[in-house]
């Protein structure tokens, strides 16, 4: 640790030791305090019951918060549906310093203190492990819709290597569900909501209890609505990307006959419709002199075909408990199936003052002020997963000195994925296409953790985790090319025009072994179309090569295709065809490692706890794309993280009524650490490097450390104050990369190399400061309450690049043609600090039946890039959801 890390450390523990000291203080200085009134000792009493009662199960184990020796952040149903964070998994962060959340291409991203991942493809894992009741969620997708008859959602930040397992590295998020109640009568609720953006939906839940000793629960929830993105160009008839028409439910069951037995199971389906997720290209417009902050991001120019989403998912998980006393026992099990279809919403980027949206006409370069509305190039993406986790776990009891856990893990997946960039109008070039039908990953591990009571205020804790990771992938990956000649040109080919849809994992062969003639090639080309657009050229240019009519292709000369410099030869075919097809792909990577913690815990009183941890977190790694070259390493390590810890947490009273303070210092390090890099996969004639593909490396070393802390303090007249605070510093230490965004295609796709060395990890604030003011009182006929939270977040970067210059190369020999400021390049990669409000009021009947709420979130309408996604020519921010408001209805029965 370098002297400012040292310095650091001193602080925390002075940190530590005062926040301690004033705790202990406060409470004997506020004896004296004027008595509240009944009423408000009556509130004030509630509200530390509820404190106390904040339950985690971070450790496996169900305890209070303040009890937790760690940094965990738990929202209950109330807290989220108050603030509009209501199936909107995104608004999180909002209330969560520290954490970013983001969505590209239906893949939910979570980031904790910088830590995460952003490697969406099959062969990429979460950084941050979600849950749902425990149960790990492998593919992120869809979680949105779990936000509904909730208990709680739970956010532990550090690495959980040792207790939570697979890609805890940055810690976890778990969504644990409302349980079925038991010996009541049938009870719910239904709850109806309206907002703006025609926003409507519904929530509702069934308790149906079956004797003493077993219940079932039944729950469900819809909502529509509009997209935060405008289309402002031409085609006003395609919709904007985030369009939202969601709907999911519930069967949940649970059988307790005594104290010794649980078991209980649910069973969830949920469909996700829409027309896409929401992006902003802002390349064009940064180059036209224009920052994101001078124009408005949500104002996109779309084209083509229209965006779709299709999301269907449906999950089952089970969990038997039984206590023989001195051991209990715990079986859990899930399977998960999600299927997922995406068509990218084409878009000619975002508008800015003076952009000439008119329609191109047919001919004109590209360079043209107008738009090529009639350009369907875009993406389709279809992934499916299935798979299954299986745990034994054998626990102590919670009252024994010595509290110990053990288990096992087991967890397969199976998945299809199938991904087709396509360029309409491409000559020579038509797209990319990566399509899997048979990828497999499989992880065992087993553990050990305990907790020992050294005398009454102090213990000791520790824990071990061994792991064994497996992948495996079978399918296709690279360019399909076509290049057809005329006389004095080259002719375009026209695809993905109405109609287009690509058939991906319904091809009939994946076998690209022995395609060596035109015929071989033209027929796995046009097995890659489930159907062929309205205005597709494809099939008629290849249709008399695979039959042998017509060895050159049929020639077609439309000005649609841009063929207006060149002209038919008179034997109706192409002067010349060049065609290729995407190559085999066949991956795997094997890897083990051990994750463990050790840490103590000290008692100053029965509200004051001091605790120091070290622990670590794993990311499994993984194989890159195969080709026939030695500069692409075949696998990449996974990822480690170290952390250290130290906290204090303290319960007292503040002006005569309960309060909270904690506070915590931590510093990370982050080994191993992958990024994106560029390597040449194939040569011309003359020894230059003309093709390129992405390749994964363990090139990275990163450090982070920082202080964050948490307040909770209740007032007279019903008010409560919640203030919570993270000083976050990141620093890449080794890394050095290709620097995408330089990448020149019109030259061979030579790109710069760029040292990292110095930088920011992404998405890391330095200050992040949350406010949130509540306040409930009495009311003729019920009671009134009312909230808001302001968060804060300073300025950081998007990309690990940090606006940093961009080297432009000549030549692969590395003679540098031009240095660009990222902004004059295209590529701006700074989201400045910002401050977003989200707010509610409820009015409650007395006798609990009715209830009424208004809610409203980022009530400012700020927007904010929550990720970029950046490439030649490339820079597409991925957005926060736009303001919206509503009224609900909640009829409890």
């Amino acid at each position: 640790m370098d002297n400012r890390s040292s310095r650091l450390s001193v602080a925390i523990v002075a940190a530590l030791l005062a926040g301690t000291a004033a705790a202990q203080e406060i409470a004997p200085a506020q004896a004296a305090a004027v008595p509240p009134s009944a009423a408000e000792a009556r509130a004030a009493q509630q509200r530390a019951t509820d404190l106390d009662s904040v339950i985690v199960t971070v450790e496996r184990r169900a305890q209070s918060l303040q009890k937790y020796a760690g940094t965990a952040q738990a929202l209950s149903q109330d807290d989220l549906r108050g603030l509009g964070i209501n199936n909107e998994l995104r608004q999180m962060q909002v209330a969560v310093p520290g954490l970013s959340i983001a969505n590209q291409e239906g893949a939910t991203e979570v980031f904790i203190r910088g830590v995460g991942s952003s490697n969406n493809t099959e062969l990429g894992d979460p950084g941050a492990a979600p849950h749902i009741n425990g149960a790990y969620i492998p593919r992120p997708r869809g979680l949105g819709g779990m936000f509904f008859d909730l208990e709680r959602v739970e956010i532990n930040k550090g690495p959980q290597g040792t207790l939570r397992g697979r890609n805890a590295l940055a810690g976890t998020l778990n969504i644990v569900t409302k349980k079925p109640e038991l010996g009541g009568e049938f009870s719910g609720y239904v709850q109806a909501e309206a907002g703006n953006r025609d926003q409507k939906g519904y929530e509702t839940a069934l308790n149906f209890p079956l004797g003493d000793y077993a219940a079932l629960r039944l729950s469900g929830y819809h909502i529509e609505k509009e997209a935060g993105f405008k289309n402002v160009g031409l085609w006003g008839h395609l919709k904007p990307a985030g369009l939202q028409d969601d709907s999911a439910g519930r069967l949940s069951f649970l059988y307790e006959p005594d104290e010794k037995l649980q078991v209980f199971a649910m069973l969830d389906v949920g469909r996700e419709l829409g027309t896409g997720y929401p992006g902003a290209g802002v390349f064009r417009a940064a180059q036209a002199g224009f920052e994101p902050d001078d124009i408005d991001m949500r104002a996109v120019v779309y084209r083509g075909v229209q965006g779709k989403v299709d999301n269907k998912l449906w999950g089952f998980q089970g969990q038997v408990r039984y206590d023989f006393g001195a051991v209990n026992l715990e079986y859990s099990g899930s399977y998960r199936d999600v299927d997922y279809f995406q068509i990218n919403a084409a878009a000619d980027g975002n508008s800015w003052p003076g952009r000439d949206l008119r329609e191109r006409p047919p001919g004109e370069p590209a360079s043209w002020g107008g738009v090529d509305y009639d350009n369907f190039g875009t993406n389709y993406l279809q992934a499916r997963s299935q798979s299954q986790t299986h745990e034994l776990r054998l626990s102590s009891d919670d009252d024994a000195r010595f509290r110990w856990t053990t288990g096992g893990f087991y967890f397969h997946e199976k998945q299809q994925v199938g991904f087709i960039s396509l360029t309409d109008k491409g000559a020579f070039y038509s797209g990319t296409e990566f399509t899997m039908p048979d990828v497999d990953g499989r992880s065992w591990a087993v553990y050990g953790d305990g907790t020992f009571d050294v005398n009454e205020r102090f213990r000791v804790k520790g824990g071990l985790r061994y792991t064994e990771e497996r992948k495996s992938r079978d399918g296709i990956g690279g360019n399909w090319t076509m290049g057809f000649g005329g006389d004095g040109g080259v002719f375009q080919t026209r695809l993905g025009t109405e109609g287009f849809m690509p058939a991906l994992l319904d091809r009939p062969s994946f076998d690209v072994t022995g395609l060596t003639s035109n015929a071989d090639l033209a027929r796995f080309l046009l097995q890659g179309i489930l159907r062929a657009g309205a205005r597709d050229t494809m099939q008629q240019q290849l249709a008399g090569i695979v039959d042998g009519t017509r060895p050159n292709g049929t020639c077609i000369d439309r000005p649609d295709i841009g063929g207006n410099a060149a002209n038919c030869p008179a034997d109706g075919q192409h002067s010349f065809i060049a065609l290729g097809v995407p190559a085999a792909q066949h991956g795997s990577s094997a890897f083990e490692f051990t994750d463990w913690r050790i840490g103590a815990e000290y008692d100053l009183s029965e509200r004051n706890l001091l605790y120091a941890t070290v622990s670590t977190g794993h990311k499994a790694g993984g194989f890159n794309d195969s080709f026939d070259v030695n500069a692409i390493p075949e696998t990449y390590k996974p990822e480690k993280l170290t952390a250290l810890e130290i906290g204090s947490k303290n319960s007292f009273q503040f002006l005569g009524r309960p309060a909270s303070f904690n506070v915590s210092g931590f510093y990370y390090d982050y080994e191993d650490q992958v990024f994106q890099d560029l390597s040449v996969i194939a040569f011309n004639p003359d020894g230059e490097a003309s093709g390129f593909a992405l390749v994964n490396r363990n090139v990275g070393k990163s450090e982070l450390y920082g202080v964050e802390a948490e307040g909770r303090f209740r007032f007279g007249a019903g008010f409560t104050l919640d203030l919570n605070a993270l000083y976050l510093q990141t620093k890449i230490k080794r890394g050095v990369v290709a620097d995408v965004r330089s990448q020149d295609f019109g030259n061979g796709g030579i790109t710069s190399q760029i040292d990292l060395s110095g930088n920011e990890l992404p998405l890391s604030s330095k200050i992040t400061f949350n406010a949130r003011l509540q306040q409930a009182f009495d009311v003729p006929g019920g009671s009134f309450d009312w909230q808001i939270l302001a968060a804060y977040r300073s300025a950081f970067y998007l990309t690990q690049y940090n606006n940093r210059p961009v080297t432009f190369l000549r030549d692969t020999a590395g003679t540098v043609d031009r240095i660009e400021d990222s902004a004059t390049a295209g590529f701006p990669d700074r989201q400045d600090g910002f401050t977003q409000i989200n707010a509610g009021a409820g009015y409650t009947t007395s006798n609990g039946a009715w209830r009424f709420e208004l809610w409203g979130a980022n009530l400012t309408n700020k927007d904010v890039s929550q990720k970029a996604l950046v490439g030649s020519g490339v820079n597409t921010r991925f957005l926060n959801d736009a303001r919206s408001y509503g009224l609900r209805v909640r009829w409890n029965f």
